[in-house]
């Protein structure tokens, strides 16, 4: 190839790689400004173990070289709350492949059941005609747009109700995962300040909508 070219090649990515990182920079500097206004703890180091700290939480346990960094911590409408960059590998060598994840989690005071929420993309349809096959609810719309999956299948029923199917269908899509304690709200790539308001705003408002009934159920299977 014509060395020209070559060094063109070269200047356009230190160009991208400078570029991305400044945007980066400015994002983090959001973050401590508005972690600052909420007088929330924000620490830049990074963490690993999470899928020891939250067992019950997947998006914790995929891949290998796991860790979050950015974490804030505080509390949202008197709930304390978890947020981070968090960051897993999967495959090895040519194969390996970073993901990258911004997560919101709502610390619950009831337990909770391991939970699935996702909007369905097209792969979907090859699962289910493979056999794998997710939950379907009475509303035909909410069971085409989202795939749900849980063991406990009266759990997901319960918690998935008419209005929190109204709600989740003109919610900011985000995937979604009750754990044993705890709602998570999470997207691929780290969040800016908007999309972890806007996960946050949804976890709130799961946490709203589940039914008296159940949380003293679970309160009562605690004890």
């Amino acid at each position: 190839m014509d060395p020209i070219v070559i060094g063109l090649i070269v200047l356009a990515m230190l160009v991208l790689g400078g570029t991305l990182w400044y945007k980066d920079q400015k994002r983090q500097e959001a973050l401590r400004a508005w972690a600052r206004r909420r007088k929330w703890k924000l620490s830049r180091d990074k963490r690993k173990n999470w899928d020891r700290e939250l067992p019950g939480l997947k998006v914790f346990a995929k891949g290998h070289s796991r860790w979050g960094k950015n974490v804030i911590t505080g509390t949202f409408h008197d709930r304390p709350v978890t947020m981070l960059d968090y960051k897993y590998t999967t495959g090895h060598g040519k194969h390996r492949t970073n993901h990258r994840v911004g997560v919101a989690v709502l610390h619950c005071d009831y337990p909770t059941i391991p939970l699935f929420i996702r909007r369905e993309n097209p792969f979907d349809k090859v699962g289910e005609f493979l056999g794998v096959d997710d939950i379907d609810f009475e509303s035909v719309e909410f069971s085409r747009k989202f795939y749900v999956k849980s063991a406990d299948k009266k759990w997901a029923f319960d918690i998935i109700h008419t209005r929190t199917m109204e709600y989740l269908l003109s919610a900011p899509s985000f995937n979604i995962e009750y754990g044993f304690g705890e709602i998570a709200v999470y997207r691929n790539g780290w969040c800016d300040v908007r999309k972890f308001e806007e996960a946050l705003d949804v976890a709130w408002n799961l946490y709203s909508l589940t039914p008296d009934f159940v949380i003293q159920q679970m309160k009562g299977s605690s004890s």
